[in-house]
């Protein structure tokens, strides 16, 4: 599968590029358009696992869709292009036996090959107002993640701060603890900040420049009450 990112960074689309009988999982909802002779089968689970309804229900949890649909190119090959749930960012990425953990919502797609689980991040996310679920992604292949805003890479060795809500993707070879921003925990929310994430070890932390979070609250009271 080729990847080619368009439109950076603030309206990508996805277009992947499939051999003949080449297949790709993507989030329900993400296609915007594909060659005539693509097959699609949807499951709530990996294309040949049969199912799985508690896997489907944990990757709910993490803020993923129930379902997933798994397209298949035809005799010649085919294409597929994908959106991003946020007007933003989006980046290709590949595991050779290496485990990336994604926030929820930032999936898009992925190769046959890559494990698509849900990991218990354990109530420590719950002081910072996100999910207790994250996507872990390992195994063999190709994915897409997608961010709100333009995404970017922060080399980690050592120890860096990063706030919650603009965290996409980091490996899981560092390790994370939830603080206060500043020394008060008073003082960390009058500043706007509130709880950050303190990353330590060696790694690469994906960030997206603009906070979901932020963005609702300020747009939440701006929308008009439906009538009726």
């Amino acid at each position: 599968m080729d990847i080619e990112i368009l439109h950076r960074p603030s309206n990508s689309a996805a277009k992947l590029t499939l051999s003949a009988g080449e297949s790709v999982t993507a989030e329900a909802g993400a296609m915007i358009a594909m060659s005539g002779d693509m097959e699609i089968t949807t499951s709530t689970h990996k294309k040949d696992s049969g199912g799985g309804i508690f896997k489907a229900l944990k990757r709910m949890l993490a803020g993923e869709s129930f379902f997933m649909n798994h397209f298949t190119a035809g005799s010649n090959g085919g294409e597929i292009y994908l959106s991003t749930t946020f007007s933003g960012d989006m980046l290709g990425f590949e595991t050779k036996g290496e485990t990336l953990i994604v926030q929820a919502g930032s999936y898009v797609a992925s190769e046959t090959g890559v494990d698509l689980e849900v990991g218990w991040q354990g109530f420590k996310n719950f002081l910072s107002g996100e999910s207790f679920f994250w996507l872990k992604l390992s195994g063999q292949g190709k994915y897409v993640l997608s961010s709100f805003g333009m995404i970017y890479p922060v080399e980690v060795d050592g120890a860096y701060i990063v706030d919650t809500g603009h965290i996409v993707a980091f490996d899981e070879t560092l390790n994370f603890t939830i603080q206060k921003a500043s020394k008060s925990l008073i003082g960390s929310f009058l500043g706007g900040e509130g709880f950050v994430c303190r990353f330590e070890g060696k790694g690469t932390v994906w960030c997206q420049s603009h906070n979901p979070g932020s963005f609702g609250n300020t747009l939440g009271p701006l929308l008009k009450p439906r009538r009726g």
